[in-house]
């Protein structure tokens, strides 16, 4: 019923406010269809997050649960969903919002949020781990490819390969790249290619399209299959925005086909003109090595020693003759000092010698037995001695001993 007003008689602002809210909480809950513009995550209980209508301009505040919010899933921001919800009226605001009760991912954004799962299943697991990926060979033996057949990928795959290295060898492939089936055909190919020892690297390659188009690519399988063969694998599935999971576990992710040729294989062009720049650069290191050898060499000779070996001892001969004058010099004084030290101890020693005693008046008496007579007790009357002189001897008979008498 309207609430019946005046200027005289005006209605609280209270009461106004109240049945509005009435009137709003009779409208009951209803299904939206709408786009997840923000969410904003927090701490409690309540989330917060704002709905856009998916045609009009028109938005509104939405309020959820965390239970239910978790129970959605992943839930990107521009997610299309579906909300049951029911309109709340703030009082002390009066500003009006939703209050979901139950929220569901739509569209692509379902097949989004089944991706976000596996993704996060497989990411546990560790089959995206920086360490498995290998690096691939410089050049390749044989290049498997696995397309569909007659596609625009496989002809830029070959087409630019051929470009860029004309010796290129391929093992082709073709396996459904689309559908229900295509992820089992894809497997059976990349299997057969696996197991041949002369395909050193392998290419999976598709053209762009929708994401159910590439939906075979990040098929479980598949992944799975990727991420456990022997041979290093190249993935380059639809455009650069498009990363199905098969790009996470393979060896190298190129954003097209044309940039897998160019990941593959070197360019020959720029090869050649490497190899002509390092010859070249190796020709002038060698000459400037042989220059600075050259250089050396020539500064070698020019020295003294080289022009005239025998300048060296020019030096030498001066400082020997030096030495010999010194030595012969030493030798003359060590001569005089000797001869004069043998000129002392012969004059010594002739003083003290017995001739020189002799010479002086004395005489050596010896008796018959040639024993020294050095007393009067070794002599007895009636004995022959000799007496050696300085200038002789004689023949002694002792006619009578005395004893010289001792005086204390």
């Amino acid at each position: 019923m309207p609430m019946n007003s005046s200027q005289e008689q005006p209605q609280p602002l209270g009461r106004v406010i109240g049945a509005v809210k009435d009137w709003v909480g009779r409208l009951g809950e209803i299904w939206v269809d709408a786009q997840v513009v923000e969410i904003k995550r927090r701490s409690g209980a309540t989330q917060f997050m704002t709905f856009r209508d998916r045609v009009a301009n028109m938005s509104a505040q939405v309020t959820v649960s965390s239970l239910v919010l978790d129970a959605a899933g992943p839930l990107p921001e521009g997610s299309r969903v579906t909300a049951r919800v029911r309109p709340r009226l703030w009082d002390r605001t009066t500003s009006l919002s939703l209050e979901c009760l139950e929220l569901h991912v739509a569209g692509e954004g379902r097949l989004l949020a089944q991706l976000e799962q596996l993704k996060r299943k497989l990411q546990a697991e560790g089959l995206f781990e920086e360490y498995r990926k290998r690096r691939l060979p410089l050049l390749p033996r044989v290049i498997g490819l696995v397309t569909g057949k007659d596609s625009d990928a496989e002809r830029d795959v070959l087409t630019n390969v051929a470009r860029r290295w004309p010796a290129a060898r391929f093992e082709v492939r073709h396996a459904l790249v689309q559908g229900p089936n295509s992820a089992e055909s894809v497997m059976t190919a990349l299997a057969r290619l696996d197991a041949d020892p002369e395909v050193d690297v392998v290419i999976l390659a598709r053209g762009g399209g929708s994401l159910e188009d590439l939906l075979s690519f990040s098929d479980e399988g598949l992944v799975r299959a990727v991420a456990a063969a022997r041979t290093p694998v190249v993935t380059a599935i639809g455009h650069e925005r498009d990363f199905p999971l098969v790009d996470f576990v393979a060896d190298l992710r190129a954003s097209t086909p044309t940039d897998a040729a160019k990941r593959v294989v070197p360019d020959h062009a720029v090869e050649v003109a490497g190899l002509h720049q390092a010859t070249s650069r190796l020709r002038r290191a060698i000459d400037a090595l042989i220059s600075r050898e050259e250089h050396a060499l020539q500064a070698v000779r020019s020295r003294p020693v080289m022009v005239d070996p025998t300048s060296a001892f020019a030096a030498h001969y001066e400082r020997l003759s030096l030495l010999r004058h010194r030595l012969s010099s030493s030798i003359d004084r060590t001569l005089r000092a000797e001869e004069a030290d043998l000129r002392a101890a012969v004059t010594s020693i002739r003083a003290l010698s017995p001739k020189r005693t002799l010479e002086r008046g004395y005489a050596v008496l010896v008796g018959p037995d040639h024993e020294s007579v050095s007393s009067v007790a070794d002599a007895s009357a009636g004995e022959r001695i000799h007496a050696y002189l300085a200038d002789g001897e004689l023949t002694l008979d002792v006619v009578e001993a005395h004893q010289k008498e001792q005086h204390g």
